[in-house]
């Protein structure tokens, strides 16, 4: 009889028990997020950011303020800016996944919000949360549908993104077990937080190019 798992309902746990996924805690196996060759912001992107932060914390004194907002304000202001809706990137948004495991019968399925591709590759998974949500809660899911990636020679990078907070994750597929690690969690309301998560997400999707 084959197991059917909704990626929006599985935990770590049964990540770790069904793909023998495994957390990296060592700072050598995700050093993108947080070494010096981060991009440099100009002054028109710090004022673009501040106001996608004004539209964020502006929201907030009219809630619920649901995945569908989070998207409009923030995460789609964000791939904007940086350029992604351009080429050579393209995006799939809503796009269904399935993963079946081998001899064992069991299938996941889910629908990720936003995949960033170029050239065929994926380049980054975007799950968007509502503002009450936190990225924790998001995580189990958001590798769910990483490891969904067919392309298991390369890293996969995601970006959860409730508003208030935003989470970014690295998953290496490579024998023998997949691996992943996360960043720091950033925070809107932090001093100087949403200049880093833009930061980090120019350099992931920068870093396409010679993956």
């Amino acid at each position: 009889m084959v197991q059917v798992l909704q990626a929006k309902e599985v935990g770590l746990d049964d990540l770790s028990r069904e793909f023998q996924l495994e957390w990296v805690q060592e700072a050598s196996f995700f050093p993108e997020w947080c070494d010096d060759r981060l991009p440099n912001l100009t002054a028109q992107e710090q004022h673009q950011l501040d106001q996608i932060k004004a539209g964020y914390l502006n929201h907030l004194k009219y809630p619920p303020l649901l995945e569908k907002t989070i998207q409009m304000i923030v995460v789609a202001p964000l791939l904007f800016l940086a350029g992604l809706y351009v080429p050579p990137f393209h995006i799939r948004a809503e796009k269904s996944i399935e993963i079946s495991l081998e001899d064992e019968g069991t299938v996941m399925r889910g629908s990720l919000d936003i995949l960033l591709v170029r050239d065929g590759f994926w380049v980054m998974v975007i799950e968007s949360k509502r503002a009450s949500f936190s990225t924790e809660a998001g995580l189990a899911q958001m590798l769910a549908y990483m490891l969904a990636n067919p392309d298991r020679d390369r890293p996969t990078y995601g970006l959860i993104a409730s508003g208030s907070d935003f989470l970014f994750v690295k998953l290496m597929q490579d024998e023998p077990y997949p691996k992943y690690a996360t960043s720091d969690q950033f925070a809107m309301r932090r001093s100087g937080d949403i200049y880093e998560v833009f930061r980090i997400l120019k350099r992931l999707t920068t870093m396409s190019e010679s993956i």
